[in-house]
């Protein structure tokens, strides 16, 4: 097959998929629901075997083989790759939106947010799975895919109903990030013992260290660096409208933006956290200067066409055959322990962090709830995993983690909004 033949046919996938998801986001919002939704059920529909026929067979798109993710052909690598940039640029544009005072101001509650969120799934999971085939690597793994929690899903509820300035929208967000870094730290724990049949205390210890280091320096940078780079930056700007050049300056700072949010996109990948994490991080150090130079409209305009992109190919992981009767009731039970145990550890750090907020715990819990493709990827991770012959997450499992991922993506953003929408209306600039 040609490179060119490749190109060509991708354009068409890509055109069907967008035209698809934007035309479902647009019919459910019309119904009051999130467009999301729609898209992420596109996906779903795209993914589901008719017969001997799907839409994403008629397109060419393969899907990875549970374990080998080598398996999946240049099409389905190509919307992950689109996928994964349009949740990268939707969280820049969140950290656009999100002061470093403002997130500081509920640091102690998002840190009580994101651990008693990890807490509770993490033993709900294991437990679960130890009762269902008394497995231990498998009852880990289940444990550490609940744990996870995709923030791209709230974040784009919370800017649909322009709402990034309330107090539960800081700390949902401040809470993810710290929710990525102890997901990690499960993460690597619990795989280590599936590796070597122990914890490796140094891999872990170095992980803490550094994953923690990252995000303090750069919120410490935002706090005390980036004041100062602005005050050279608006001295530089006054004298060049003197000389009339000002634009020029100006229009400078957008691409600027784009290199540090990918240079600290890499750098989090590298060191094992979400990708996810560092531009949402890139995107606080411009926060100052975000609205003034244009920065937010001109991050949507990529944004618009990336992110459905993502939200389709959460949906398209669904594999409708791979499911039995007994293998559904599991899955229900799972969905129901992952809702509750996020909705239920979340909220009651919310109370605990400020029992001023009581009013707040009810939607920061529901906006911590979606799995999306994080959980997917730890179960990935379980499946590549050999322990005693056999994979350390089994095919049947990674099948049920699918599921309490996609289904928990979709119904929480049509709970969260909602109920956000009870107490503020439809935000503040509505």
């Amino acid at each position: 097959m040609s490179a060119e033949f490749e190109m060509g046919q991708l354009m068409v996938i890509l055109t069907v998929l967008f035209i698809l998801a934007f035309s479902a986001s647009a019919v459910f919002k019309r119904f009051g629901i999130p467009g999301l939704i729609g898209e992420i059920l596109i996906g779903v529909l795209v993914a589901a075997q008719i017969g001997d026929w799907s839409v994403m067979e008629f397109l060419g798109i393969v899907r990875p083989v549970p374990g080998d993710p080598d398996s999946g052909n240049f099409y389905w690598n190509a919307i992950e790759i689109l996928a994964q940039l349009g949740v990268v640029f939707l969280l820049f544009t969140v950290g656009l939106e999100t002061k470093v005072k403002e997130l500081t101001s509920v640091g102690r509650t998002a840190l009580l947010v994101a651990v008693l969120g990890v807490i509770l799934p993490f033993i709900a999971g294991y437990a679960v799975i130890m009762m269902w085939d008394g497995n231990l690597y498998h009852a880990m793994f289940m444990g550490a895919a609940m744990v996870a929690t995709s923030v791209g899903i709230t974040a784009q509820v919370i800017k649909d109903l322009n709402l990034m300035s309330a107090s539960e929208s800081r700390i949902i967000i401040g809470a993810a990030v710290i929710d990525d870094v102890l997901g990690l730290i499960v993460l690597t724990m619990v795989a280590g013992m599936a590796r070597t049949g122990s914890i490796e205390i140094i891999n872990v210890t170095g992980i803490i260290v550094i994953s923690s280091l990252f995000v303090i320096l750069l919120i410490v940078f935002c706090a005390k660096g980036v004041p100062r780079i602005a005050e050279k930056i608006t001295a530089a700007i006054k004298r060049k409208e003197a000389e009339g050049r000002e634009r020029k300056l100006k229009g400078i700072l957008f691409p600027i933006a784009l290199i540090v949010c990918l240079v600290l996109s890499s750098f989090a990948a590298q060191i094992g956290l979400a990708m996810i994490v560092g531009a949402f991080l890139a995107g606080m150090i411009f926060a100052e200067h975000a609205e003034e130079h244009g920065l937010i409209k001109k991050t949507n305009a990529i944004t618009i066409f990336l992110l459905p992109f993502f939200f389709v190919y959460v949906g398209l992981h669904i594999d409708t055959e791979s499911f039995t009767s007994e293998l559904l009731l599991l899955a229900a039970v799972v969905i129901v322990l992952a809702m509750i145990t996020k909705y239920v550890g979340c909220g009651a750090g919310t109370i605990l962090g400020d029992r001023e907020r009581k009013s707040s715990a009810h939607i920061v819990g529901i906006g911590m709830i979606p799995r999306g493709e994080v959980g997917i990827i730890v179960a990935t991770l379980g499946v590549a995993i050999t322990v005693n012959g056999s994979a350390a997450m089994s095919a049947d499992l990674f099948a049920v983690v699918v599921m309490m991922s996609v289904v928990t993506t979709i119904i929480a953003p049509f709970m969260f909004s909602r109920v956000f929408r009870k107490k503020y209306g439809k935000g503040p600039a509505a």
